[in-house]
């Protein structure tokens, strides 16, 4: 039977060895994501700009919620809170799909030649797209509320890259598992829930109680969700030590779930 690496430089050779295939399988996904609707791929455009109006009724109308004591806008406070949601999404579009990556491609278990493991990938790719929408929508709206936006937005990418290592381990990981066992999809769906309310997207960090605060930095997302913040709203960059043991931490991550996925993957054949 054939032996699969599990180095780290094989998760990212392949990524690089399959590039073409991966950019198709991704273009493909986002597609046939809107095949057959009317308006097509313009629904990646319209759902984010139909949230961000739900998010400011109803937490700045509604609610009257700020974010702070400097008397922010309700377009501001969506503006925060809409921020967080782009990283939320993005975790949540790759966590729900993960379960299903290998059980929903059962095709290409069967066909030796094909790389198992540019599927969580493409994952990821396919969520991207729809994240790179939603900050677009986000750039403009800030435009019309409050101005030119900060040129510290430039660096979203950088802000994205840890959750990008953390969804794709995810990928590997929870496409394993469900090959394995069938009840992951509702678990995980029942967690990403969980995960939402639990992370600093709709209140700030600093208004958790100091008892409660420590268990803020279990939340892998946390992190990300403020440095999006800082680099699109608030002007600010990472702080450099803290971003890269985060981003260290996150890859290592995907290459310990990239192992696991190289390690499991002889048994999906008999499985399937």
């Amino acid at each position: 039977m054939r032996d699969f690496s599990i180095s780290p430089r094989e998760m990212v050779a392949c990524v690089w060895r399959n590039r073409a295939l991966i950019a198709a399988l991704t273009r493909r996904e986002v597609v046939g994501r809107y095949r057959g609707s009317m308006l097509g791929i313009l629904w990646s455009l319209f759902n984010p700009i139909f949230m961000l109006g739900v998010y400011t009724f109803v937490f700045g109308v509604v609610f009257k919620a700020r974010w702070s004591d400097a008397g922010e806008s309700k377009g501001q406070f969506a503006l925060v809170l809409f921020a967080g949601m782009i990283v939320f999404n993005l975790f949540a579009e790759c966590a729900n799909k993960a379960p299903g990556l290998i059980l929903g491609n059962v095709n290409y278990v069967k066909k030796v030649v094909f790389p198992l493991e540019i599927l969580a990938v493409v994952a990821v790719g396919s969520a991207l797209f729809h994240t790179f929408v939603n900050v677009v929508v986000w750039l403009i709206f800030y435009l019309v509320e409050v101005g030119v936006p900060q040129l510290t937005a430039l660096a979203f990418p950088l802000a994205l890259l840890p959750v990008i290592f953390f969804a794709s381990g995810l990928g590997w990981l929870l496409g394993s598992l469900g090959v394995y066992l069938r009840d992951v999809g509702q678990i995980v769906g029942i967690l990403t829930t969980v995960v939402m309310f639990l992370s600093p997207i709709f209140f700030p960090a600093s208004a958790l109680p100091d008892a409660y605060r420590p268990f803020l930095a279990l939340n892998p997302l946390a992190p990300a969700i403020g440095h999006m913040r800082d680099v699109l709203y608030w002007g600010k960059l990472m702080e450099p030590v803290p971003y890269l043991a985060y981003l260290i931490g996150c890859a290592a991550f995907a290459w310990i779930c990239f192992a696991w996925f190289q390690k499991t993957r002889k048994g999906f054949a008999d499985v399937l």
